[in-house]
């Protein structure tokens, strides 16, 4: 690079090889899974263009060409952090009808990252690739160009684009992480064990594929639980004794009964193996003969900890939540049930399975004692220790369009005397009274999946959420 270009002149630009969200990016979604069996699934391509008119700005003598190869270092190493992206082209255009041939040639790209280097081409370049449908991140750090007006226009039309506009690198590395959430879906199995639940077309296969891209998988009790008797009687004491092993204690279950909640597992985990699928929901209250195979608690808890999705009573507005935050942030979700309690401006999150690693595959596994389903004081659960004072987002896909979410802060383990469920948060927010005004603005009725399940994930991802919502053309709702 010569000396006509310098941080100082062209902000940002030197951070090119600096270091990415170190920690904060989450691991590769999967990939843990893929030693249990599972297949791994290819890299999302993401297509880079760069738009640079030749103007005169940020100063008549901007070098584009050495500002180019600094982003291409950067990009190479969000492709090393991320480790399922691969970005594939790289053209530079000047002009609408360069932008038109790149836009007609994007292949099976996922997603484009638009990289506004001068300005010069006052949108005609930026036009083309936008109307392609596809999801679009326009990157704009300071004095590249007066363009990011027609991206920020587009953006709020409800165009599938995101304009970045800032002098932080890592947000490219944010937000293209965010860009595999769709392809993932597209590729997502989900094995659905009887009747699903949730808002009217989440429940349907059809509608799911037709708005996601998932394939919904029905497989019938008897088959699962087939599954169930075919397991190796040794694989099961084994995958029961680490779980006692790694338990602060066991409380009611006897040692065949975690067997049993055991061999519940290795059975779901064999059905998804087959089907290639990363989720399984199962109709699990009422829907399985819970004396012959158990509860699927520990198994869920288990496949959440693998990088995959266990999801509980079939709920599958939850299930499609799990998938995305997954894809999005490597981290798995607690799907609990919510009690206001308005005298400490809180909610109440409990149910009798959860993560013991809500921080991902790679994460700390917080400590758990291995307790009976509370309902009926029967098979086996967990109660997990969640970290006080973290700060934590609670969120829900609803209808196929719109995520319902809010975030707070847990700030204790409610005393709940054994009442409930065995996994219990209490999370402050920012008004319990305000979240429970919009509880139902959306997902209305008497269904306890719809109205009270929510799905609690580690971290602040507020904005994340809503910078995907604009990628995916989803509907973002507050709820607090």
């Amino acid at each position: 690079m010569g000396d006509s270009l310098t941080r100082r002149q062209f902000l940002g630009t030197a951070a090119a090889g600096g270091a990415l969200l170190a920690g904060k990016l989450g691991a590769r979604p999967l990939m843990a899974g893929e030693g249990e069996g599972w297949p791994a699934l290819p890299p999302v391509k993401i297509y880079r263009v760069y738009i640079s008119g030749g103007g005169s700005w940020p100063k008549p003598s901007f070098d584009a060409p050495a500002a180019i190869a600094m982003f291409e270092k950067h990009l190479a190493e969000v492709e090393r952090e991320l480790g399922d992206i691969k970005f594939v082209g790289g053209e530079v255009v000047k002009s609408g009808a360069e932008a038109a041939k790149v836009a007609a040639n994007l292949g099976d790209a996922a997603g484009v990252l638009v990289i506004h280097v001068s300005l010069g081409t006052w949108g005609q370049a930026l036009a083309p690739i936008v109307k392609t449908g596809r999801p679009t991140a326009v990157f704009f750090q300071p004095f590249s160009g007066h363009e990011w007006v027609d991206a920020l226009q587009w953006q709020k039309a409800g165009e599938k684009v995101l304009l970045l506009a800032t002098s932080d690198y890592d947000e490219i590395a944010r937000v293209v992480a965010l860009m595999r959430v769709p392809a993932r879906l597209r590729q997502t199995r989900i094995v659905l064990v009887g009747r699903a639940d949730g808002t009217p077309p989440a429940r349907s296969a059809e509608q799911v594929k037709e708005h996601l891209g998932a394939d919904v998988v029905p497989v019938s009790v008897g088959r699962l639980t087939e599954a169930h008797k075919a397991v190796d009687p040794k694989a099961a004491e084994t995958e029961a004794d680490e779980w006692i092993r790694q338990a602060k204690k066991v409380v009611e279950p006897s040692r065949a009964e975690i067997v049993k909640s055991s061999r519940m597992y290795l059975a779901m985990k064999k059905i998804m193996a087959e089907e290639r699928a990363q989720a399984i929901s199962i109709h699990c209250l009422g829907g399985i003969p819970i004396a012959t195979l158990g509860y699927p608690c520990l198994g869920f808890s288990k496949l959440d900890d693998l990088g995959l999705v266990g999801a509980c009573q079939a709920d599958m507005d939850c299930t499609l939540t799990s998938l995305i935050f997954a894809y999005a942030f490597g981290a798995p979700g607690f799907i609990a049930n919510a009690l206001f309690d308005t005298g400490k401006n809180a909610v109440l999150y409990a149910h009798c399975t959860a993560p013991t690693k809500m921080d991902g595959t790679a994460g700390e596994r917080a400590p758990y004692t291995i307790r009976s389903h509370l309902e009926d004081n029967k098979g086996a659960s967990l109660d997990v220790e969640m970290r006080v004072g973290q700060a934590v987002t609670c969120a829900k896909l609803v209808n196929l369009d719109t995520m319902l979410i809010s975030t707070g802060k847990i700030t204790e383990i409610p005393d709940i005397d054994d009442s409930g469920c065995r996994t219990a948060i209490t999370v402050e927010v920012a008004d319990v009274r305000k979240l429970m005004d919009n509880w139902l603005n959306v997902a209305k009725g008497r269904n306890y999946c719809v109205t009270v399940h929510r799905v609690v994930f580690y971290g602040d991802h507020l904005q994340s959420i809503k910078d995907l919502g604009a990628l995916m053309g989803l509907k973002v709702a507050e709820e607090v």
